[in-house]
């Protein structure tokens, strides 16, 4: 197993000059060596073709017994330095201090066809950053990560990625509802992926430590590394590069809300400098159309991170962001245009993301009140976002008295679809029907086909993930295949797998897992 390794971030950047494991605040340093912790009976599960040949590796390396153990952590690659971050974090509103990769190390970077990626092993073992933590995580919330990192790259939605997914062999310990009854489960280990891992928080730590120097070679190694094109960094490159985070980040959550996926916790230090979607815990798709659903049981009183929230928390991140660079720029007038323009654009944007997934195109009409008309009516019965959207690609121009059958196999009881909001749904068929009439923008196949595009037949609902993770702890390990087969073509008919086209089951309704879930990993 060869790597065409291309190490930068522990080369470049100030390290820790303490190389003992030991829990403690890591002051004028980006990051501490740490080597991963060796484990009993590693055995992999599964590997994504897709990440291994994107870092120039084959099946064959993979039946190299030496993949298994650098992937696991129980052997370094020659001449590589693994580390873990040091970075900060509001959590929850709140400045937590120093966070750091807990259960994260990084192993090296690699180059090939002129792509750059970091690989990253989650569930290694304690780092400095570990607090009082084990630095460990669980089959359960391993096979989470490792479909959804990838199921989002095939959705469309810029995001992490994941290589492999294994088994340690070793027994961890956890609360997994935080209730007082930790048990033990099966230790794994995931290997993602990513051009980088730096988060806000790495900014932040370092600004709130007035440790500017350390900040202005960390800003400076993220420009000229990847932001290149915005050229040596200077005040105006500085503001250049604030303006492009806030632009992919806010493309990041258009998509979100487009495929409706809720982060669950969106913490600064859980946001790429990169604009991707980072660290995969207690997320999960909308089944019911709740803008107020949060999956996190941690964020159950305050709604938080709730789904229809996240674009301002994106903003709010991004004043944070803008807090930690302000050292480097020391003026205020254009960060603030920047945070304004992103609350104008969103507006634009996530309306011609809305106007997408209706099936109009072409033509520039205001379709506020016939989105937001939807979304109010969307919520007066338990109704399937992903089943109402793309069977919505179905109807028929000029059969607006049969718009409610197109879509009914969405609603979670029919009966609860009572007269009134019946009623509603008429009156907004006929709305839709004449706003598709406008100009005709394009054909019914050719609408249909773009509608199929964007809105997704398959989406990773959590009661899929648990299905794979009940038949993984019983050493059954074939759905996680099955789900990551499916979920390589999400807009696809895939007749073979329909039976993942259909809305969330009764039994998963209050299950563990399916319905709220903890940061427990």
């Amino acid at each position: 197993m060869k790597l065409n390794i291309k190490d930068t971030f522990n080369t470049e950047l100030p390290a820790d000059p303490i190389l003992e494991n030991s829990r403690r605040q890591v002051r004028g340093a980006c990051f501490s060596l740490v080597t991963p912790r060796r484990t009993s009976n590693p055995k992999l599960l599964h590997v994504s073709n897709d990440m291994l040949q994107k870092i120039g590796l084959t099946e064959k390396d993979v039946k190299n017994n030496s993949f298994l153990k650098v992937f696991t952590g129980n052997e370094v690659l020659p001449n590589t330095k693994p580390y873990a971050m040091c970075y900060g974090g509001h959590q929850f509103g709140n400045w937590a201090g120093q966070l750091g990769d807990g259960r994260a190390i990084n192993l090296c970077e690699v180059e090939h066809n002129s792509e750059h990626w970091a690989l990253q092993l989650k569930g290694a073992g304690e780092t400095p950053y570990s607090r009082t933590a084990d630095g460990l995580a669980v089959l359960r919330s391993s096979i989470r990560e490792y479909l959804c990192s990838e199921a989002m790259f095939h959705l469309g939605v810029p995001t992490t990625r994941a290589l492999s997914l294994a088994l340690t062999g070793d027994q961890v310990l956890r609360d997994v509802m935080y209730d007082g009854n930790p048990a033990y489960e099966k230790g794994a280990v995931v290997c993602r992926t990513s051009p980088s891992f730096i988060r806000f928080g790495n900014f932040e730590i370092l600004a709130a430590r007035n440790e500017i120097s350390t900040l202005k070679k960390l800003t400076d190694y993220t420009i000229e590394h990847f932001f290149t094109h915005l050229g040596k960094p200077s005040k105006e490159v500085y503001l250049q590069f604030f303006k492009e985070v806030a632009d992919s980040s806010l493309k990041m959550v258009i998509e979100w809300q487009r495929v409706g996926f809720v982060h669950g916790v969106m913490n600064t230090d859980n946001m790429s400098i990169l604009g991707l979607t980072i660290d995969y815990g207690p997320y999960g798709w909308l089944e019911g159309y709740d803008p107020d659903w949060t999956p996190n049981t941690t964020d159950r009183q305050f709604k938080r991170y709730r789904f229809d929230n996240q674009p301002d928390i994106v903003l709010w991140n991004l004043y944070q962001l803008a807090n930690a660079l302000y050292p480097l720029i020391e003026e205020t007038e254009t960060l603030d245009l920047i945070l304004t323009d992103y609350r104008s654009s969103f507006t634009k944007d996530y309306q011609n993301m809305m106007r997408s997934k209706l099936g109009l195109f072409k033509s520039k009409n205001d379709d506020s009140i016939l989105i937001k008309e939807l979304e109010d009516i969307l919520q007066l019965s338990e109704t399937d976002m992903t089943i109402f959207f793309r069977n919505l690609g179905n109807y028929e121009v000029g059969k607006p008295d049969e718009g409610i059958k197109v879509i009914s196999d969405a609603f979670y009881k029919l009966s609860d679809v009572n007269e009134s909001i019946r009623k509603k749904w008429d009156d907004w068929f006929l709305r839709y029907d004449n706003r598709l009439k406008l100009g005709v923008e394009v054909t019914q196949i050719e609408r249909k086909e773009k509608m199929d595009s964007i809105n997704p037949k398959y989406v990773l609902r959590n009661y899929m993930a648990q299905m794979a993770i009940d038949n993984a702890d019983k050493g059954n390990y074939s759905l996680i295949e099955e789900i990551y087969t499916l979920l390589k073509k999400p807009y696809s008919e895939q007749p073979k797998y329909k039976k993942w086209f259909a809305k969330r089951p009764e039994w998963a309704r209050h299950k563990v897992g399916c319905s709220m879930l903890s940061c427990s990993s």
